[in-house]
């Protein structure tokens, strides 16, 4: 009986730990995603810049989970019609020598004025 419990207890807690990895993993890409989104939204308003877009993401990264995300990227650009912001990052390690990526990415069109025509 203890021989089992040798074997099956370090197993069970390796897959409690992946449960946990996972989840953490599931919540940077949601944080990642709503910052993309924020951000895009500063860079797609009018008169908006892909500096607003990258600001407005790194604000919301550091309030919402600032220790999440590490290595953190941010990449935003600002066309004639339309604007993008790129993240980038690894979620936070529980095991050791593993690697889980984070990418989020938005795009969408840029507002523009356009006036009435009679």
């Amino acid at each position: 009986m203890s021989a089992e419990l040798v074997v099956a207890t370090p197993l069970l807690l390796l897959l409690l730990m992946l449960v946990i990895q996972t989840a953490l993993w599931a919540h940077a890409t949601h944080v990642a995603n709503a910052a993309a989104a924020s951000g895009l939204e500063a860079a797609r308003a009018h008169g908006g810049s892909a500096a607003a877009g990258h600001a407005q993401a790194a604000h919301v990264l550091a309030r919402t989970s600032p220790s999440i995300l590490t290595g953190v990227s941010i990449h935003a650009e600002r066309g004639p019609g339309t604007a993008r912001v790129d993240i980038r990052g690894q979620a936070i390690n529980l095991i050791p020598g593993l690697r889980f990526p984070v990418t989020a990415h938005a795009v969408g069109v840029t507002e523009q004025f356009r006036p009435d025509i009679p």
